[in-house]
């Protein structure tokens, strides 16, 4: 005997609707109101399981946040050398924010106004970012790759040199700029910073 489906979850749901109003009508027409009456509900039950409107919002940030964040893990627990891993994490920070800019940028411009206004889930998303950076630090500290031992000075310079590829609102800022052109300039930019990693960071801070 075949299983019956499970009903799809409310708040999946809501999630769902919400996103499709975004992409419809933008983020300031997008309404608890018209988003219950879609779901076939009050908008009172709607607050059942999001408490406002940009709680809702930044549900759907974390929506599309956790793979990413998932992404991130593994490049840093995995075998590679941190000088490389440290590489394809920027990198692949980068393009997954690429990406939402192009494909959603209604939902992209949420998650910056979120970052701006140091909304929760958006402090912990770069928590979460700056965790794995760190390890990997740590991690190529401990065997060697990297000479530099403070280690907050060289996270200061990942993020201090590397904002405008991989801070949101930078990214947001430069949607218009071509996106190899972008890349190219990331790489070579974070060759750089990898470089003084390596070499300890003499020459640079």
């Amino acid at each position: 005997m075949a299983r019956r489906a499970q009903p799809e979850p409310v708040d999946a749901r809501l999630l769902k609707i919400a996103a499709a109003h975004i992409r419809r009508h933008g983020i300031a027409k997008t309404t608890i109101v018209s988003i219950a009456a879609e779901a076939g509900m009050s908008h009172a039950n709607v607050y059942r399981y999001f408490p406002s409107k940009w709680a809702l919002f930044e549900a759907l940030g974390d929506r599309w946040l956790k793979p990413v964040e998932a992404r991130l893990r593994e490049v840093a627990d995995g075998p590679d050398p941190a000088d490389d891993k440290l590489e394809r994490l920027v990198s692949l920070l980068h393009r997954a924010y690429r990406d939402k800019v192009e494909s959603e940028p209604e939902l992209f411009a949420i998650f910056v106004e979120s970052v701006e206004k140091g909304r929760a889930g958006a402090r912990r998303h770069r928590a979460r970012v700056q965790q794995e950076v760190q390890q990997v630090i740590e991690d190529g500290i401990a065997a060697g790759v990297f000479l530099a031992s403070d280690l907050r000075r060289a996270m200061a310079l990942v993020f201090d040199v590397l904002h405008r590829f991989i801070h949101p609102a930078a990214i947001w800022h430069d949607r218009e700029v071509p996106r190899d052109q972008l890349q190219r300039r990331l790489d070579r930019v974070t060759a750089l910073v990898t470089r003084a990693l390596v070499g300890g960071l003499r020459q640079v801070l």
